[in-house]
């Protein structure tokens, strides 16, 4: 190689930043593909994006369909809030669940222009099957999709639209149980030499005569241990998990995880994975997650929600919370923890903005929810600040005239979207802890300090001024880390950073490896 040659290359070099792999040190080659690999899995880091099909967009064929809400079933404006109704002799369940506002598939496609433009990266839809009520968790029949909402044909369409945006679409699995205006159920009930007797556990020990979820009387529990009922399930070609990823959905997202189990979610784990390689498997476990991999590709982490929220109310302390955090990761493994859903709010919680309604504390919540390891998961008109508590007031149909406004809980919701998006580190980058005392901090990094990401939250109602210690051999004395929503920025010295924040507030640093004036620490530092 010629002198004039190696000078040309050692200046595109200090420009660009770029490091030759043989500028690595031994830790990164033991990361080598790492990386590269959780980019190439859709599912690591995917931020989800859940709606209730009845109440997410209203139908352009209402007076149509009003035939298919018989009473006592009624429909709603969708201007009306849920209520808390009474229990219906008549129906057997409570009236809040055959109240209606009549969202579809159709009207559902319609906004998928919305739901792209957010910037997420999986549409996740509650129950759709056939079932009696709104919300479908008492499935008639896993093969068929509720009238109101369409048809397996609307599912195969509403996939293909999805697929045309790059997004990818994600069903609810209810497979502990069934409703018991299931055909399967009223033939195994009333007749004792039926072939569907073995798919339910029926016994006088129990309060309706069946085991039932939660002893909920139109939940009768399916027999999972009776081979015909994981082959109708999960396990032959013709099943219901198979069926749906062959018109093209690619994951499940699976209903009460713990009642089905480690061994039988590992087999229904295993069947989608052979129907569908790469497809999403992830479990409802409001339980500690550790050791729910492999039998689920991901879980709904709930135990870093009740970590998060309790450290935003000011439960928790910076240090405490710290431990929990990286306890949660280190023994779940970082990447079952990349295709878990970070959540905060959903179809069975209070809205976030009624369990945080000090913006404040929402806000240092929903920093941790996008930049901590995990697939942030919006639970359709948080995104827009809609309101809700218990159980049936969190399910109000979308508030489209707020997405109209615009108000400043989008606009700051779109931007940690954004931020995710847009950073390797945040999508499927290792958590390191940063040494700290009063504040909450955290580096997301990858095997190149390019990358690198450091979050510092001061939950205290007073500014805090702390002296901090990132563990990152790759940061260059004097390095200056730009806060990425403000012109903030943060000095490095030998690893040690002098930090100042705020009360109730946050800093997220981006690290700077370009060239200036030609030059550059990181020229030999990948």
């Amino acid at each position: 190689m010629t002198g004039s040659i190696r000078y040309v290359l050692a200046a595109l070099l200090t420009l660009t930043g770029s490091i030759s792999v043989a500028q690595s040190n031994r830790y990164d080659k033991q990361l080598s593909g790492v990386f590269e690999a959780r980019e190439r899995d859709w599912r690591n880091g995917a931020i989800v994006y859940q709606v209730l099909v009845d109440r997410f967009a209203p139908s352009q064929n209402l007076e149509a369909k009003k035939q298919l809400y018989p009473a006592p079933k009624v429909i709603k404006a969708w201007a009306d809030v849920p209520q808390r109704g009474v229990y219906s002799k008549e129906a057997g369940v409570w009236t809040h669940e055959i109240e209606f506002w009549g969202g579809d598939l159709a009207s559902l496609s319609s906004k998928l222009d919305y739901v792209s433009d957010l910037g997420v990266k999986v549409l996740y839809l509650n129950p759709i099957h056939l079932a009696y009520t709104n919300h479908k968790y008492d499935s008639i029949d896993f093969q068929k999709v509720s009238p109101e909402f369409g048809s397996r044909d609307d599912v195969k369409k509403l996939a293909e639209q999805v697929k045309k945006r790059n997004l990818k679409l994600v069903l609810d699995g209810v497979f502990n149980h069934l409703g018991r205006n299931s055909p399967l159920f009223k033939d195994a009930q009333s007749n004792p030499s039926s072939k569907y007797r073995d798919w339910f556990y029926f016994g006088l020990q129990y309060k309706w005569g069946v085991r039932s979820w939660y002893a909920v009387e139109n939940l009768p529990e399916l027999n999972l241990e009776n081979r015909a009922v994981r082959d109708y399930l999960f396990a032959k070609p013709d099943s219901v998990i198979r069926s749906y990823l062959r018109d093209g959905i690619d994951g499940w997202r699976i209903d009460v995880g713990p009642d089905i189990g480690f061994n039988y979610l590992h087999q229904l784990t295993k069947a989608a994975h052979q129907q569908k390689p790469g497809s999403l498997v992830v479990g409802e476990i409001p339980n500690y997650p550790k050791e729910w991999f492999p039998a689920l590709d991901g879980v709904m982490n709930f135990t870093m929600r009740e970590i998060i929220l309790a450290f935003a109310r000011g439960q928790s302390d910076a240090n405490q919370t710290s431990r929990m955090i990286h306890r949660v990761i280190s023994e779940t493994g970082t990447d079952n923890m990349l295709k878990s859903w970070v959540l905060l709010d959903n179809h069975d919680t209070e809205r976030l903005a009624t369990a945080l309604p000090n913006e404040a504390q929402r806000k240092m919540a929903q920093v941790l929810q996008f930049t901590l390891p995990g697939s942030p998961n919006l639970y359709y008109g948080s995104e827009v600040g809609m309101t809700g508590g218990e159980d049936p007031e969190m399910r109000a149909p979308m508030r489209w005239d707020l997405v109209a406004k615009q108000p400043p809980t989008f606009l700051w919701t779109k931007q940690l979207i954004a931020l995710h998006n847009a950073h390797r580190a945040l999508r499927v980058g290792n958590l390191r802890e940063v040494t700290s005392n009063q504040l909450l901090a955290f580096e997301r990094y990858t095997d190149k300090v390019g990358d690198t990401i450091l979050v510092i939250v001061n939950p205290t109602p007073k500014p805090v001024t702390e002296v901090l210690l990132a563990g990152n051999s790759k940061l260059m004395n004097g390095t200056e880390l730009k806060d990425l929503f403000s012109d903030k920025k943060v000095r490095v010295s030998a690893g040690v950073m002098n930090v100042t924040l705020p009360e109730n507030s946050f800093l997220i640093l981006k690290v700077d490896v370009s060239a200036k004036d030609g030059y550059s620490t990181y020229k030999r530092v990948q």
